[in-house]
C-alpha cells in the first residue's frame, strides 16, 4: 500500500448527509493549495467520482469491499495514490451500512486502508 500517502475518509451517518459537498470543498481547497490529490469513492458510483475527477484533474477510483477482494482494494488504492500528495476517500451511505456486518461498508474500507475518518452529520432540525 502507498503507506506514505496521507489519507482521510469522509463518512456520514446516512445518505444525503453532505459527504459529497464536503469532499468537493476539501478537494478544491487542497488542489488550490497546489497539492496533487487522489480521489476515491467507496462502492460503484459514477456520479460523485465524476465531480471528484473534474475538481482534481485525476481519475477517481472506486473501492468496493463487497464486489472486490480486499487485496484488490489495497492494490487499486496503492497504484492510484502512488504519486499523490494526499488521498481523499468519500464514503457511501452511513458509516456502518453494509451487506453483512462491515462487508461493503465505508467502515470496512476505512479499516482496510487504515484511514482516519471525518464524520459528517446533517444537524439541521427538521
Amino acid at each position: 500500500m502507498a503507506a506514505d500517502c496521507p489519507r482521510v475518509l469522509i463518512a456520514g451517518d446516512r445518505s444525503s448527509s453532505g459527504k459529497t459537498t464536503i469532499v468537493a470543498g476539501l478537494l478544491s481547497a487542497l488542489r488550490g493549495k497546489g497539492f496533487s490529490v487522489q480521489p476515491f469513492k467507496v462502492a460503484m458510483d459514477y456520479i460523485d467520482p465524476s465531480y471528484h475527477s473534474w475538481i482534481t484533474g485525476r481519475s477517481c477510483r472506486n473501492l468496493d469491499g463487497y464486489l472486490m477482494k480486499e487485496e484488490a482494494v489495497r492494490e487499486i488504492y496503492a497504484h492510484a495514490a502512488e504519486k499523490a500528495d494526499m488521498a481523499v476517500i468519500e464514503g457511501v451511505r452511513g458509516l456502518y451500512e453494509g451487506y453483512d456486518g462491515d462487508l461493503g461498508s465505508t467502515a470496512q474500507i476505512a479499516k482496510l486502508l487504515r484511514a482516519p475518518v471525518i464524520f459528517v452529520v446533517d444537524a439541521a432540525c427538521r
